[in-house]
């Protein structure tokens, strides 16, 4: 396979018509607005949409949800009105006409993405819709209905392929945790704002996995107001560690942008620099494990203009093992200028990268998170080693 600083073929884009129906309503922060400046800015970058998501069967999300769990989304899908139940109904996951469908295709592009990485048709796969990671096996939550990445994960377990699952979401990939709690074979790493200020209130280090798993479900909690430094140094240390000791054969990873310190709806302060050098290292490490085998998912991410569009392209760069450009295109930033100044989401930055901490000023407070931060990836490292076996 390519090394990760060379060339190689081009990453699978998995986005197409049924990508926006995916939709809550208006007022909802997970918004397919997202797309619109989203992907054009990818296109902007040379990809090229391949394979458009369609609905995964009854029989394919059975492997991750409970047969009454579905057909409970199917009668709200039918009938939004109807009593509400198992997750679904005012606030964060309300019901919507043709949900079951929507939500269907979500998990089935994640899923169509695995087989053509599992076929050797490529070897890494970008789905931005996808990363609905709070899904669980008979309950919506967080504004996931099916969760797409814990059935990838299911996917190549069909395989026996050992998967190695990333969390750079700001809140914990809970729902990937728990459907996969109690199997050796997945590792899971969350990097996340702590339960304790943020949703799902889970994600602490010792959550590690049930029977035989134990020691697999790894949890990097990290306090409001963290930033950039201390959240990238967390996964420099664990990360290579953990890929060390565990050896994955495919690596699936949820690059939710709503840590960013621009997002509305949490408390860290990391960068989209940050990010994409994250985006990089995942790239190596699947290169140096798993054959480059890498399917990404986007997740979370509330600032539609700002930070969500660069936040994907710094995976599409990371993917193609690309330059990153001085500056976004400027006609793109044209085209989306008008919407992002009605939004709040103004002025657009000119480059892909931020500005250090985000442009917001520094001080000691900023220095003792982010050692806090290392200091807490290095206990649950120590731990996880400990309790890893040697692959």
């Amino acid at each position: 396979m390519p090394a990760p600083d060379a060339p190689g073929p081009s990453p699978l884009l998995v986005f197409g018509p049924r990508s926006t129906t995916y939709d809550f309503g208006p007022d909802h922060p997970l918004t397919p607005r997202r797309f619109g400046p989203g992907i054009s800015l990818l296109e902007a970058l040379g990809a090229v949409p391949g394979l458009a998501p369609e609905p995964a069967s009854d029989d394919e999300l059975v492997w991750i949800h409970e047969p009454g769990y579905i057909e409970a989304v199917k009668a709200l899908s039918r009938n939004p009105m109807g009593p509400f139940r198992a997750g679904i109904g005012p606030g964060d996951t309300p019901a919507f006409a043709g949900m079951h469908e929507a939500s269907a295709a979500v998990a089935g592009g994640s899923l169509r993405a695995m087989e053509a990485i599992l076929r050797g048709d490529v070897i890494h796969a970008f789905h931005p819709g996808g990363g609905l990671h709070h899904a669980m096996p008979a309950r919506a939550s967080g504004f996931c209905v099916y969760d797409d990445p814990a059935l990838a994960i299911a996917r190549a377990r069909r395989d026996d392929m050992r998967v190695m699952y990333i969390d750079l979401d700001v809140h914990h990939g809970d729902g990937v945790q728990a459907i996969h709690w109690g199997d050796p074979g997945v590792l899971t790493v969350s990097i996340h704002e702590s339960g304790l200020t943020l949703f799902p209130g889970t994600g602490f280090p010792d959550e590690l996995g049930g029977g035989a798993a134990i020691g697999t479900k790894i949890n990097l909690p990290l306090e409001a107001g963290t930033g950039e430094k201390g959240w990238l140094a967390a996964l420099e240390l664990v990360l290579p560690a953990l890929a060390e000791r565990f050896r994955p054969e495919v690596i699936v990873s949820q690059h939710g942008a709503d840590a960013h310190a621009f997002d509305p709806l949490a408390h860290l302060r990391i960068t989209t620099t940050a990010m994409g050098a994250a985006s990089r290292l995942i790239d190596g490490l699947a290169h140096r494990y798993a054959d480059g085998r890498w399917l990404s998912t986007g997740g979370g991410g509330y600032d539609v203009y700002r930070v969500v569009p660069r936040t994907w392209s710094h995976v599409w760069i990371a993917a193609t093992h690309q330059e990153l450009p001085a500056e976004l295109p400027e006609p793109w930033r044209e085209r989306w200028a008008d919407d992002a100044e009605r939004n709040g989401q103004a002025p657009i930055p000119v480059g892909f990268d931020d500005e250090p901490n985000a442009g917001l000023q520094r001080g000691p407070v900023d220095d003792r998170l982010d050692a806090r931060a290392v200091a807490t990836a290095q206990a649950v490292l120590d731990r996880a080693l400990e309790l890893l076996p040697v692959v």
